[in-house]
């Protein structure tokens, strides 16, 4: 898929339209201060398999990407949806 590095789009913290840059942010680890988090690593620890059905064989061919415009102006990033699938991403 073919993407521009650089378009012209309204930007919410301005309120106008500006030239801003794509941005592929790569994925963060999760948060362990979560409870859900939290109460998983508990189960995992000691003696015992996995706490709940492992899936094997279901992986997904793709990763979803995190893309963001990064303005000029103001240098705010803007999300864009929740992402998307796909095998590979070209910047024009």
């Amino acid at each position: 898929m073919k993407i521009p590095k650089e378009q012209r789009r309204f930007c919410k913290y301005c309120g106008r339209h500006t030239l801003q840059k794509l941005k592929v942010v790569k994925k963060k680890p999760r948060r362990t201060l979560s409870r859900g988090q939290r109460i998983f690593l508990r189960k995992l620890e000691g003696y015992g398999g996995f706490p709940r059905p492992n899936p094997k064989g279901r992986g997904k061919p793709t990763t979803k990407l995190d893309l963001r415009y990064v303005c000029t102006e103001c240098n705010k990033q803007n999300i864009i949806g929740k992402g998307f699938r796909v095998k590979k991403l070209e910047l024009i």
